[in-house]
């Protein structure tokens, strides 16, 4: 047996080797170049080109020198973009969700302007509406309330042995006094024989009135009682045809009597005067009465009928009497 040359160990002593590469290449017959034939040495890893090793809980490189796996520590590049990214993506969505909202409430600005001008529209279509309703009402034609209005105004004028018809207008004649209007020809009688004194009826209540101011030619009277008594409207616009009317007085003695029609014409060129032509029934006794309209204004003293006709009566326009004794 050849006894194998070691130069660290005792002489004639066999030491297994550390590292099969530390045996000798000069000697091919011995057992440790035998060894070194039949059991090649495991392939080292290459330096620089470490295999990396994977583990459950991440990735991992083998350590050069051979040692324990280290793990795979990436360059943060990542964290950093998305740190720049994050207030940028925040500013984004604010900007839109401000403009968003920004949009809503120019809408919701815009909607409640077209809500609140329709709403004015309708409030102001029905102001109209109501205005003309008030306008028709006004001019609603109510013969009882007209009456009831006028009555207390009117009375039966007893002249002599004539008898007609007197009511109040105008201004107070004096504190505690009224003045009236009725026919010239009502009174002509006690005038021509230079009396003065007439006497005022409605029902049980008489008082006596006296002859102030007269004109024959326009067929008319100036009264004047010594009592307060309310006094009746005249009427400041022109009569038209067409326009409905009351007249209230005592026909054939009969006081307190109401008729209705219209106003047929006026004629404003007539020989005496101008003249209002109504259809209203009038006789005798309601000579001096007035002719109201549907506001209870007066527009005309009543003074004659057509003989052998229908619906055909005269008044004198109550501007005529009041220009003519300057009372209203």
């Amino acid at each position: 047996m050849t006894t194998a040359y070691d130069p660290f160990g005792v002489p004639g002593q066999r030491r297994p080797p550390q590292d099969p590469l530390l045996s000798l290449p000069d000697h091919p017959s011995g057992e440790w170049a035998t060894a070194s034939r039949r059991s090649a040495p495991p392939p080292q890893p290459r330096v620089g080109h470490p295999r990396p090793a994977r583990r459950e809980d991440g990735p991992y490189l083998a350590s050069p020198s051979g040692g324990a796996p280290y793990p795979v520590v990436a360059e943060p590049v990542e964290v950093r973009r998305r740190g720049r990214l994050a207030p940028a993506l925040l500013a984004l969505v604010l900007l839109g969700g401000g403009g968003f909202m920004a949009w809503r409430l120019e809408r919701a600005d815009s909607r409640f302007g077209e809500r609140l001008a329709a709403s004015q529209q309708r409030e102001s279509a029905l102001a109209e509406r109501a205005d003309r309703l008030e306008k028709q009402l006004a001019g609603v034609f109510d013969p009882e309330a007209i009456s009831s209005s006028v009555l207390p105004s009117v009375f039966r004028v007893r002249a002599g042995n004539f008898t007609g018809t007197a009511f109040s207008i105008g201004d107070e004649a004096a504190k505690g006094k009224a003045n009236l209007l009725t026919n010239y020809h009502v009174i002509e009688s006690v005038w021509e024989s230079g009396g003065k004194k007439v006497f005022l009826e409605r029902g049980k209540d008489e008082m006596s009135a006296t002859i102030v101011k007269v004109s024959a030619s326009k067929d008319l009277a100036l009264l004047r009682a010594d009592r307060q008594i309310a006094a009746l409207d005249a009427a400041g616009k022109t009569v038209k045809a067409g326009q409905q009317v009351v007249v209230v007085g005592a026909p054939l003695g009969l006081e307190d009597t109401v008729t209705t029609g219209v106003v047929s014409a006026y004629r404003p060129d007539d020989a005496d005067g101008p003249s209002i032509q109504f259809d209203a029934p009038i006789n005798p006794g309601n000579s001096g009465g007035p002719v109201v309209n549907s506001a209870d204004e007066v527009i005309g003293v009543a003074t004659a009928k057509a003989r052998d006709a229908e619906g055909i009566g005269l008044a004198i326009p109550i501007t005529t009497a009041c220009d003519t004794f300057e009372i209203c």
